[in-house]
Parts: structure tokens; C-alpha cells; sequence
């Protein structure tokens, strides 16, 4: 057990660059569901998977249109497999014994399904499936491979949950209008992509969990394909990082899902080789579902987002709008009018320091030092708003004293070189590294007890992951530490917050790329983090109130990122945070100028207004009641106080609506934008006629 143990633990740690393509590769299109007869099942009222004699599965929907009703998901396929030597792949294992036992664990009471088989070449597989009645239509397994032949076997890759979902319906002549699938999928691309995208043909992406460039990586280790009627998602369980792939490929009328990753060890005669913990999951309408249900599996395990300040809902004004050449005398001129609005934020942005690094003031900004930045903070309280300051950890100018005096801090590859963070042209420091931690908890120390800031700002797109850390100063176990213990570098960040002021605001902006949901711990926070349109601060917004929590303190991000750099409804309509980074009385440049002019002033204060009124940020989002994939016009809900608060959005929309979720009665409908009565609703009768451009904001009051 030790070896195995052991085994396990190196390659999961070895798991990386590299990995086997795509889902597809491992399915046998040669079996059909007709050739194979179930040998042992498992399932529950949503979800069921088949075995057959050679550990080969199917999985199907249960009481979808029906209580008896079963729709197969996938055909039969070796959905679980192990690459060895030169090229040889292992699918075939005879079963030579299945049991079935209730049991009661860190999930609750559920049902596990145990399978052992055996390949020609002496290898022993190992199934342990597991489904949990507060987890319906999730099952959890664990896969291992024991080696019972004489001989060293080398081990050079895995796939685990390898599955093709077939379309609904025939495929149309000329193309799809409409998407056969849409997909959720957790990765980080530097190009920062949609996290929801249509899927089609062609579409492929191996969304690979280690890094993807020098300073892009990590994420949320779940992708997810659903069809209007039913989707399938796939993901991994573990607790800490893992430098895996979720393949997902569309080829012709079918799109194939998996989670894959690539070893390098040797396994003894006697040892066990264990893949990560995976599970599969089918659910009704679009991923929001499986996210949520992944949110408290994790939080079953110990990851779980802080609960949030009551001053983390309130609206922010963000000095960026006159970027790295921001002044002390361009904030306070500003100030007055981010008071008159009704925000309550003013966060310092990144141009404040003297490098990225030192973390010293930049004295041709703030002559006077500290002094000058302690006025402005008090300042900006002396007018009832909060200040925050811009922070970017674990980057390291070069010609900062930190570097000149601790290179021991930097982390290094296996050739000596250390790891570039593009955006600032710095340096990564180490996260699993004490000295880079205890030097980052003392600026934490300084910024909100020396400096009296209300909140940290913490920014940057190479936070998500870091690359295996070979620096030999460390004395690093494993390369890997530096990525598993990234998260307990946040962790001692937001700690160290909590000590000084447990109302602090940490908020963590990840810079375009998916949320790595190990640090989710260490936030109380998150906004949409650079959005490219309005389209990405709504589905990320969907996205961080299932990973976090639907009341989550989500923020929009600078509303002069979204579609016309004015759309707050796709802020508000989601539960979001309003904040802007507008300029006033001028703004001295040239271009890209963020002017607050007379008709954005009307603007700006309507919807601020209307924020402050309504209070949707500290509501339960109701992501379950609309697809956004499928329903169309695309719809968001709040419940909020007994009311119903629906945000539809589309760019122009004339038809029928139903609004979902009411309760028994009747409601009064209200256009609260245009400040209109649309009339009343009741049970059945729930559909509204309506006509609009860009966006329509109903509240639904009981009567």
C-alpha cells in the first residue's frame, strides 16, 4: 500500500504539458449499444451509469420527460484508460468482480459500486463509483491501476470520463442557426475567451489546467456540454491543483468530453497508480446546475468562498480611468462627484508605487511620502467613501531592490531561468516559498494598518496559476509545491487582511481569465475581471454565483468595458456590483477619454440609483431558472426582498416572455428602468408580450 501510495501521489504530482489529445481518441467507435450487455449499474432518479464484462460504461438520464423514462447519454465506450510503453493503450479489463455497499461519509449517505478487472498484460483496474443523495445525478469515482505482472511497466498517460454525447435531433442542411451544444469550460487562455461558448462542428479545446503560457493558467477543473433537453459535465475533485486536460471536441452531430493527463513514472511489480478523483454529472437546463453542485462538493472538502462584507455590495468608483499618470490632485477633484452619485468606493489603482516590487510610493506622485498618501486616505473618507488600493503580488520588477537584495525569492525552472510576468515585465516570486510569504504579508500589514486602507485590490492575470518551482533555495519536496500551495499563499493574504480589519474587502481580478477555483477561499470579492463585452460580465457573473455562492459579491468591473461602455443593466439585471472608472471635471487625455459628460452624468446616476434602491447584489441569483444557451431572449433572475427582479437582454427582441420562479398568487409587473407598469401575472398564466432594444428590467411584486 505504500508503494502505491507513493506511486499515486508522483504521478499526480507528474501530471502535465504535453497531454494526451483529445476524448475522442479513447472511444471505441467499433461498439454499439447493441453489442455489449450490462455486467453491474449504478444510478438514481437522474442519472445512471452501465458496465459491461469489460469495464467498459454507458451513461444514461433517468426520469428526464418521465419517472421511468431513460435517455442514453452516450453509447458504450472504454471510457477509462491507460497509456503504457511505446504507444500501447489499455482498455480491455476483463471484470472479475463487482460488489454494491450504502455508506456514509464527508458527502452524506450514498450508494458505492466497487469494480475490479484485469487486462492481458497483468494489470489490475480498480472502480470505485460512488452516488450521494444530496448530489443527485453526480457520480463521484475514483480509478486506480495495480500492477500484478513480474515486470516494471512504464506509465505515460490516463483518461478518466471519456464520453461522446450525441445531438438531439438530426443535424440541419446549411449549418446550425442554433448550436446543437453549448459548453461551459473552466481553462485560462491568454487570448481570454469566453468561458460559455456555442459549440458547433470543428469546435475544440483541450483546456488544459497547468500553464497555458509564461503567465496564463490554472482554473476551475469542470467542462460542461449540454443540449436543449439534458447536458453531461466532466471535472476533477481534488483539492489542490492538478496539471490536467478537459478536452472537449465537437466532430460532426456528436461532441466528446474527457479529463486526460500525461506520467511519467515506472510502476514496480506491486504498485498502485491512482488518476485523480473525477466525476461526471448530467442535469436539465445550462452548467449552472453541476457548478453549484461542484461549489458544496468542495465545500463538503474544506474550499469555500468567505462570506462577503456588507460594504463588498456597495457600488465603486475606480481611479483607473486616468491610468498609470493618475495624480493625488486628479482623485481629489474627482472625489466630490463620486460622492454626489451615490458610490461608495474609491480604489487607488495600479501607478501609485514606485515599481512592482518595492511596493514604495512613487514620490513623484505622493513628494511627501506616506503623508501625502495617509491625506489622501483620509480624504476620501472625510466624503463617506471607503478607500482600497491596487496591489499585484508574486511580481518582482527587475531593477527593484527586492530582487537585487532576494533573488532566493524568485521562481526558477528547471534550467536556472526564472518565469516572466508579461503585462509588468517582471519577475515571479515564489508562493510556496516562506520568505515570499512572510514579505507579502508585511505589505498586507502596511497597506491596511499602517496605511488605513478599507480594502485590497488584488490584480493580475498571472495569479491564477504558477508554473513547478525548481529554485533549490526553496527546498521544495516536489516542482509541483509551488503550484498546489499557490492557493495557501492567498490564503495567508486574506488571513492577514481578516486579522487587521475582519471587514476588509479582498477582492481578487484574475485579469480576463477564469477564476482558479482553489484561491476562492481567499476572496470575499471577484469582479468580471477585464471583460471584452457585456455578454462576458453576465455569463461571468452566472459563472461566480454558482462557484461562490448566489448571493456572491460579484462586481461587474468598470462599466466602460461593456457594450457602448455604458451597459449597466447587464451589471445590475444579475445580482452584480456596479463600478465605473469615469473622470471628472476633465480628463487629460487625449484619447480614450473617460469623460463623465452632462448626458452620461444622467446616466450614470439613474442606474446608480436604481442599484442603491433595489440592493440585487445581496439577492439569491436564481441561475437555474433560464438557460443561457437556449432560452431566448437571454434571461437573469434576482429574488430579492419577496420579489422577483428579470433582466432579459438581446439586441433586439419583439415576442413573448415567461417569467419563471413565482410563487403561488398574483404579481404586479413593472418595468422599473422606464418606471412603467407591464401588468399582472399569476401560477400558469406567466407569459408578458413585450418589445425591446438591449435590454428589458421587469420587477415582480406579490400582490
Amino acid at each position: 500500500m505504500g508503494a502505491g501510495a507513493a506511486a499515486g501521489a508522483a504521478a499526480s504530482a507528474a501530471a502535465g504539458a504535453g497531454l494526451v489529445s483529445s476524448g475522442v481518441l479513447f472511444a471505441n467507435s467499433a461498439l454499439s449499444a447493441e453489442s455489449l450487455t450490462p455486467a453491474a449499474m449504478l444510478g438514481d432518479g437522474t442519472i445512471q451509469v452501465e458496465f459491461d464484462g469489460h469495464l467498459r460504461s454507458r451513461l444514461w438520464r433517468v426520469g428526464h420527460g418521465g419517472k421511468e423514462r431513460r435517455t442514453a447519454l452516450t453509447h458504450w465506450a472504454a471510457s477509462d484508460v491507460l497509456l503504457v510503453g511505446a504507444g500501447v493503450r489499455l482498455d480491455d479489463f476483463a471484470l472479475r468482480e463487482h460488489s454494491t455497499q450504502a455508506m456514509r461519509g464527508e458527502h452524506g449517505p450514498g450508494t458505492r459500486l466497487r469494480l475490479v478487472g484485469e487486462s492481458a498484460g497483468k494489470i489490475e483496474k480498480t472502480v470505485d463509483a460512488a452516488l450521494f443523495e444530496r448530489y443527485p445525478g453526480m457520480i463521484l469515482y475514483t480509478v486506480s491501476y495495480r500492477n500484478l505482472s513480474a515486470r516494471a511497466i512504464k506509465l505515460r498517460g490516463w483518461t478518466n470520463a471519456s464520453f461522446e454525447m450525441m445531438r438531439q435531433g438530426p443535424a440541419q442542411s446549411g449549418g446550425d442557426a442554433v448550436p446543437p451544444f453549448w459548453s461551459y469550460c473552466g481553462s485560462t487562455h491568454s487570448d481570454r475567451r469566453d468561458w460559455v461558448q456555442p459549440v458547433r462542428a470543428g469546435f475544440s479545446q483541450e483546456n488544459f489546467m497547468g500553464m497555458s503560457a509564461s503567465d496564463y493558467g490554472g482554473g476551475t477543473p469542470v467542462v460542461d456540454v449540454w443540449r436543449k433537453d439534458c447536458g453531461l459535465a466532466v471535472g476533477h475533485l481534488e483539492t489542490a491543483p492538478r496539471a490536467v486536460s478537459l478536452p472537449v471536441t465537437c466532430r460532426d452531430d456528436k461532441v466528446s468530453l474527457a479529463l486526460s493527463g500525461q506520467v511519467k513514472i515506472t510502476l514496480q511489480p506491486g504498485e498502485r497508480f491512482d488518476t485523480p478523483e473525477t466525476f461526471v454529472a448530467t442535469h436539465a437546463g445550462d452548467y449552472f446546475r453541476v457548478l453549484s453542485a461542484y461549489r458544496r462538493i468542495m465545500q463538503d472538502r474544506g474550499i469555500q468562498s468567505p462570506p462577503a462584507p456588507e460594504s463588498a455590495y456597495e457600488p465603486i468608483w475606480c481611479a483607473w480611468g486616468y491610468e498609470r499618470d493618475c495624480s493625488i490632485q486628479l482623485i481629489e477633484d474627482t472625489l466630490p462627484k463620486v460622492q454626489d452619485l451615490g458610490l461608495r468606493w474609491a480604489v487607488i489603482d495600479d501607478g501609485w508605487q514606485s515599481n512592482v516590487g518595492d511596493w514604495n510610493l512613487n514620490l513623484s506622485k505622493y513628494p511627501r511620502g506616506e503623508a501625502d498618501l495617509k491625506r489622501l486616505v483620509s480624504s476620501i473618507r472625510s466624503r463617506d467613501l471607503k478607500p482600497r488600493l491596487w496591489y499585484a503580488p508574486l511580481a518582482a520588477a527587475p531593477g527593484s531592490d527586492l530582487l537585487h537584495d532576494h533573488t532566493d525569492m524568485l521562481l526558477l525552472d528547471k534550467d536556472g531561468a526564472p518565469q516572466i510576468v508579461s503585462w509588468w515585465n517582471s519577475l515571479y516570486l515564489c508562493p510556496a516559498y516562506d520568505k515570499t510569504i512572510a514579505y507579502t504579508q508585511t505589505l498586507v500589514r502596511k497597506f491596511l494598518g499602517e496605511w488605513g486602507f478599507a480594502g485590497l485590490k488584488i490584480d493580475g492575470q498571472h495569479l491564477n496559476g504558477v508554473a513547478p518551482c525548481f529554485n533549490p533555495a526553496h527546498g521544495h519536496a516536489r516542482p509541483e509545491e509551488s503550484t498546489e500551495k499557490l492557493q495557501d499563499f492567498f490564503a495567508a493574504i486574506y488571513e492577514t487582511a481578516m486579522q487587521i480589519n475582519p471587514d476588509a474587502v479582498v477582492e481578487l481580478c484574475p485579469c480576463g481569465t477564469s477564476y482558479a477555483f482553489f484561491n476562492f477561499r481567499s476572496f470575499n470579492q471577484a469582479p468580471a475581471s477585464d471583460p471584452e463585452s457585456s455578454w462576458q460580465v453576465r455569463h461571468k457573473g452566472k459563472t461566480m454565483k454558482a462557484l461562490m455562492g448566489p448571493s456572491a459579491a460579484f462586481a461587474g468591473d468598470h462599466v466602460e468595458l461593456s457594450d457602448g461602455g455604458d451597459d449597466f443593466a447587464s451589471t445590475v439585471g444579475i445580482g452584480g456590483i456596479i463600478s465605473t472608472k469615469f473622470t471628472w471635471p476633465e480628463d487629460p487625455k487625449p484619447k480614450d477619454s473617460f469623460l463623465l459628460t452632462p448626458e452620461r452624468e444622467h446616466l450614470w446616476r439613474k442606474w446608480i440609483a436604481l442599484a442603491n434602491d433595489r440592493q440585487l447584489p445581496r439577492g439569491i441569483y436564481r441561475g437555474e431558472l433560464y438557460d443561457i444557451g437556449f432560452d431566448k431572449p437571454e434571461t437573469h433572475v434576482v429574488e430579492q426582498s419577496g420579489r422577483l427582479y428579470y433582466a432579459f437582454y438581446a439586441r433586439r427582441f419583439s415576442g413573448t416572455v415567461t417569467l419563471r420562479g413565482l410563487g403561488a398568487g398574483r404579481y404586479r409587473v413593472r418595468d422599473y428602468f422606464n418606471d412603467t407598469d407591464v401588468g399582472e401575472v399569476a401560477g400558469a398564466n406567466n407569459r408578458l408580450h413585450t418589445a425591446f432594444d438591449r435590454f428589458l428590467m421587469l420587477e415582480a411584486t406579490p400582490v
